[in-house]
């Protein structure tokens, strides 16, 4: 059975390409980097663990993938530019196979968004991954959940809701369609970080957020960051076909691990948010607007509007 060390030498320490900015990464007691002059350090950390954010039969690449890509997004909600990481991994045996595919899912995003990682952890117990993900953005450019004022737009990029419907799958709650469960699981096992988006929202949103615990409670937070509240448009949300017949709307919209982003546009720039979109390629709905009066609003179809509970995924609640 190999040792700890030679797991690290074999699948980590060569795992992501050099940066000029860092001046000693794997292999001593601690990174030595160089952040850029005129920039501010964004640092945020997120860890897995088994049975709570992932199903035991998770595939070790597909797991690689998301426990940098969730790192990712928290970047990209405010406007950061990655660069480096540092994993935590806690394995209740050491399984050279397992380690192979799950260094693959997080060395290729790390290469696709030019993160190195600079180090990490290894210990024996449940299986729980923790990456810790370093950005800069230049100083005073940062988004941030304060800042939305009434009047202000609320879009969301991509899509919301499939992530939510996979884990109600997997849990023997949903019968989904056979193309439904494929895609669902694509959202929930590789989700794609919207770094690029956050990039390109600088200057142009008011506030942003990473959609990780469900839509409703991550504008919530945004509203309450800034002392306001939103109407919400049901017909305009990006959700999968027939998902509102599946389950209630609170629920989805409730429901976590879209890793979306969800931003706040004042209406002098709203007009930009179509220009990036073309750009990225990527979709970016309008699903309401910020008001002032504190709390959530959700329009149905038919006109009615009711208010609804900031409530997502809550490890304790």
């Amino acid at each position: 059975m190999p040792g700890e060390f030679d797991l690290i030498a074999r699948h980590f320490a060569r795992l992501t390409p050099p940066r000029g900015d860092v001046a000693l990464g794997v292999g001593d007691d601690a990174a030595l980097l160089t952040p850029a002059p005129g920039h501010e350090l964004v640092a945020t950390v997120d860890t897995l663990i088994e049975g709570v954010h992932f199903f035991a039969d998770c595939p070790p690449a597909a797991l690689g993938h998301k426990a940098l890509a969730v790192n990712l997004s928290d970047l990209a909600a405010m406007g950061a530019q990655p660069a480096w990481a540092l994993l935590a991994l806690t394995l209740p045996r050491a399984d050279d196979d397992w380690l192979a595919e799950f260094a693959r899912g997080f060395g290729d995003l790390a290469r696709a968004h030019g993160v190195a990682l600079v180090g990490g952890d290894t210990c024996r117990g449940p299986l729980a991954v923790g990456v810790t993900a370093l950005g800069q953005v230049p100083t005073g450019q940062a988004l941030r959940r304060a800042g939305a004022r009434p009047g202000d737009g609320v879009y969301v990029s991509g899509e919301l809701g499939a992530a939510g419907l996979a884990v109600r799958a997997r849990r023997g709650e949903l019968a989904l369609s056979a193309a439904l469960v494929a895609h669902a699981a694509q959202r929930l096992d590789w989700p794609q970080p919207r770094v690029a988006l956050g990039l390109a929202l600088r200057g142009i949103a008011s506030a942003a957020i990473d959609v990780s615990d469900g839509l409703l409670a991550d504008l919530g937070h945004v509203c309450a960051a800034g002392g306001v509240g939103a109407r919400l448009d049901l017909g305009a949300m990006p959700l999968p076909d027939g998902a509102l017949t599946l389950t209630p709307s609170d629920e989805l919209l409730g429901s976590g691990d879209d890793y979306e982003l969800c931003f706040t546009v004042p209406a002098r720039h709203e007009g930009a948010v179509s220009t990036v979109a073309e750009q990225l390629r990527l979709t970016l709905t309008r699903i309401g607007q910020i008001e002032a009066e504190p709390g959530l609003r959700l329009v149905a179809a038919a006109g009615e509007v009711r208010a609804v509970a900031a409530r997502g995924h809550d490890h304790f609640r």
